[in-house]
């Protein structure tokens, strides 16, 4: 499984993460730094990413659109790389249950 980070979250984390979801990417370096909403959750779809955010706008997006993709939404505010790495590493399993066919479409953590 792999991780879309949005604009609003450092490009680090794909490294900070590899070992646990290796082929993640951040939307800066896919060309989407100026793309709307839509246009990054169908790039996360089409590519078969899950997109975590801190935006809820995609957590409404999931509600009216389904999956895929799905949405990891972080509600821990302004947090340091490192922080975020660790939040994402402690919901690792719940996370990557995420492609394992549930039928969860948002998934908020804090």
């Amino acid at each position: 499984m792999k991780l879309l980070f949005d604009q609003n979250l450092s490009f680090k984390l794909c490294d900070l993460l590899q070992e646990l979801f290796p082929g993640s990417s951040q939307v800066r370096m896919l060309g989407l730094d100026q793309a709307d909403d839509l246009a990054i959750w169908r790039r996360a779809a089409e590519d078969g990413y899950v997109l975590v955010t801190q935006d809820a706008d995609f957590r409404d997006i999931a509600a009216l659109k389904g999956t895929p993709p799905q949405v990891v939404l972080l509600r821990c505010g302004n947090r340091s790389t490192d922080y975020i790495a660790g939040l994402i590493r402690t919901h690792a399993v719940q996370i990557s249950a995420l492609s394992e066919g549930t039928e969860i479409d948002c998934l908020e953590i804090a």
